[in-house]
């Protein structure tokens, strides 16, 4: 676990040898070489062709400058002595070496640094050692007492180092730790070891008698230890194992393999081993190319106590992804996720555990200018387990109505701005889906539309549209109502044209701006003509009226259904900024329906023929840094009964925080019971108690008259430092699925800075 910073603290004294090197081969070399006094210092270069590189920094060119200095210089030819006394200074290849006094025997070839040697290397560390002594040309060299601050501020200590001339560093009686230092105070964690060596040929690490202490207390010992050192950024070998306990599998634990088969490709082994199931198989594989990539995850197993209802016998997932530049023009991406039973993922707390849904799609993208194109095709997986127990009729109807999407033609065609800024727009769409329970539908849409973005002189900006939407559709066994059905083809034709002004106005004082801008969008549509009982919609059964699309032209985010009829829309968006601190910003908006029979408001509202639309609307709000404040809602327009609210809170210092968030989503039935009413509160605090102590507890409860209570609760004690991390979670969350409804979740890990962590 230590061995990484070792390393580098070996790397540094190292570097500052061959900065001592350098100047005992100047003088002992007796090349040609320029002594000049300056000052009471002593300054020279030399040609440094024939240095050793005994640190791995690259080696000097030739005519490469040693710059040295110092108070006082003595050359003793008699006994072949060169000494250097008082703020001797050596530079080379962006190195300083510092020290009292430095020494060099010409006879025994023999260079030692004494007192005070201090090196400050090119990253940003600073070495400290009593003394240096190099010896048999410069090949081997010890130094005494040192210690190592690191850039990081981690800190090295050893009492002797060795450097050996077959490419071996040696320390002993070696410690490290990335926890601060106080004078009189143990540090909170150390890591110490009797030997450390370092094998510069093949890049190994050995400890002999590694230690872990806890405020010099030893809590866990190692008698040998091997590594890569950090210069090797990939290579097989065994990772820290996972390891946990759950209701499903007990207690497990999951060793990891790491196999670097090649430069571009890796592969993980992961198999769990459990208590109560079956061992589980499971890795990873990854491989990148010089324009692609791809990674795939699964895992396998047998489950003999399992219920097919709810779990199969042969259990397992695949999760595959990638991407293939084909060319300039062309890409591929794909996402591919399989599962063989709803609740796999969560027995096994796997990634999308907790989704509704899991999406696979195949696409073809072509990218030329302002132009796009994409071929895809889709697969849907549901996985929600909670309207499987709650409403297992729903779950089997919707299950049952799931389609496949091959293909999905997307192409979008824009052509160059006209003198006056118009341009032209060609959208088309094709789409053909697939039902489980065999029904078809083959559509294709053409959209061509023309757009003029202007500003006048007064700064008013005007937006105009027209456009034609062409589509024909074949479809098959389409059910429209509850013993109809339809097989055939259709064609439909949809012009539309539309204005949008807005004019904002700005006022500016010393502290802060105010930005006023009323918005008004008009929409010149047909009536009626989206021919629901011919035309199934398969993309735009999710339409809710709300400030993201109250002044939308088309309010629908598919091609199935169009927003018909003829409207006009209009909001007024407020905002202010501190010229330091602080914004707000708000908007609200109505719109106005010519004849209250538009696809759009009927789907939403078809009790209400009167021809304004509901008010919508937000509000965010950060005055200060106590207080954040977002707001949504949805308020009918007669009584102003809220039917859509979202509204989150955020109050008061790190030291104590409250945060609130409210949802309500009033019950609609146009869709088959497809939504149904939320409300749902969430409560939590949080407290950052000290410099290193962080606590958090929080609520999730529904509201409802159906209510279920508590949905979701826990928290979390945290405490963090400069150098160590320790983290315990705990959630308790109830659950229409007997098997996991009252389930707890404990969570515990700590971990070592710059050393690595450990958790289940």
């Amino acid at each position: 676990m230590k061995t990484e910073i070792s390393y580098f603290s070996i790397s540094f004294i190292a570097v500052m040898l061959t900065a001592s090197q350098a100047f005992a081969v100047t003088e002992a070399g007796q090349k040609q070489q320029r002594m000049e006094h300056r000052h009471g210092s002593l300054y020279m270069t030399n040609n440094m062709t024939d240095i050793g590189n005994m640190s791995g920094v690259e080696d000097a060119g030739e005519d490469e400058p040693i710059n040295f200095s110092a108070d006082e210089m003595e050359n003793d030819d008699k006994n072949g002595l060169i000494t250097a006394r008082g703020n001797v200074e050596v530079e080379y290849n962006q190195m300083r070496l510092e020290t009292d006094s430095l020494v060099y025997n010409q006879n025994t070839e023999i260079i030692s640094a004494i007192g005070n040697v201090r090196l400050y290397t090119p990253d940003g560390a600073v070495v400290y050692g009593d003394k240096v002594s190099l010896s048999e040309k410069m090949s081997v060299g010890e130094m005494e007492h040192i210690k190592a601050l690191l850039r990081d501020k981690s800190h090295v200590y050893a009492e002797k180092f060795r450097k050996k001339n077959n490419m071996t560093k040696v320390m002993n009686n070696a410690a490290y730790t990335a926890c601060d230092i106080c004078e009189g105070k143990a540090p909170l964690w150390t890591v110490t070891a009797r030997k450390v060596q370092h094998n510069e040929k093949t890049h190994d690490m050995y400890y002999t008698d590694a230690v872990v202490h806890i405020k010099d207390v030893p809590i866990f010992y190692t008698p040998f230890l091997t590594h890569p050192d950090p210069t090797v950024k990939r290579r097989s070998g065994l990772m820290m194992p996972n390891m946990g306990s759950s209701n499903y599998l007990g207690s497990f634990i999951q060793p990891q393999y790491f196999w670097a088969v090649d430069d571009q490709t890796n592969v993980m082994f992961s198999p769990i081993i459990s208590s109560k199931k079956n061992p589980v198989v499971g890795g990873l594989y990854e491989h990148y190319f010089y324009n692609a990539k791809t990674r795939i995850a699964g895992s396998f197993m047998e489950d003999n106590d399992a219920d097919e209802d709810s779990r199969h016998k042969k259990r397992g997932y695949l999760f595959a992804n990638g991407q293939y530049d084909i060319n300039d023009l062309w890409r591929l991406n794909y996402d591919i996720k399989y599962v063989s039973d709803y609740i796999y993922l969560k027995d096994l707390n796997l990634p999308h555990q907790d989704d509704a849904w899991l999406t696979s799609h195949v696409q073809f993208e072509r990218f030329n200018g302002r132009n796009y194109a994409s071929v895809e095709a889709l697969y849907y997986t549901m996985l929600s387990y909670n309207l499987r127990r709650s409403n297992a009729g729903q779950y089997r109807r919707i299950n049952e109505q799931k389609p496949i999407v091959a293909p999905l033609v997307d192409v979008e065609i824009y052509s160059d701005p006209s003198k006056i800024g118009s341009y032209f727009k060609t959208e088309l769409n094709t789409a053909s889906v697939y039902h489980k329970n065999g029904s078809q539908t083959q559509r294709m849409t053409s959209i061509n539309s023309w757009e003029l973005p202007m500003t006048t002189r007064f700064g008013e900006k005007y937006r105009f549209v027209a456009s034609l939407k062409s589509d024909a559709y074949y479809v098959n066994d389409y059910r429209y109502a509850q013993n109809n059905t339809y097989t055939g083809t259709t064609t439909r034709f949809f012009p539309q044209a539309g204005v949008e002004w807005r004019l904002p106005f700005v006022r500016a004082t010393e502290d802060s701006r105010q930005i006023l801008e009323p918005v008004i969008v008009g929409v010149v549509a047909p009536d009626g003509g989206n021919k629901p009982d011919k035309i199934p919609n398969e993309d735009s059964a999710d339409a809710y009226f709300d400030d993201t699309n109250v002044l939308d032209l088309d309010r629908y985010a598919g091609y199935d259904r169009n927003d018909t009829g003829s409207r006009v829309s209009y909001g007024l968006r407020w905002s202010t900024y501190g010229n330091i601190i602080g914004r707000t910003s708000s908007f609200i908006a109505q719109s106005f329906e010519r004849k209250r029979d538009s696809s759009f408001a009927n789907s939403l509202d078809s009790e209400d023929n009167t021809h304004f639309s509901d008010i919508v609307g937000r509000i965010n709000a950060q005055p200060n840094e106590y207080l954040d404040l977002n707001y949504r809602f949805r308020l009918d327009k007669d009584s102003l009964d809220a039917k859509y609210s979202e509204l989150s809170v955020g109050v008061g210092p790190s030291f104590l925080r409250a945060d609130v968030s409210y949802i309500f989503l009033q019950g609609n039935t146009y869709y088959n019971d497809l939504y149904s009413e939320r409300k749902e509160l969430y409560m939590a605090l949080s407290s950052e108690i000290s410099q290193f102590w962080k606590m958090s507890v929080y609520n999730l409860r529904d509201l409802t008259k159906q209510s279920k209570g508590t949905l979701e609760h826990g928290g979390s004690v945290i405490y963090e430092d400069e150098c160590f991390k320790w983290e315990t979670t705990v959630r308790k969350y109830n659950s229409s699925n007997p098997d996991l409804k009252n389930s707890y979740e404990f969570g515990a890990m700590f971990y070592l800075k710059t050393l690595g962590g450990f958790g289940s």
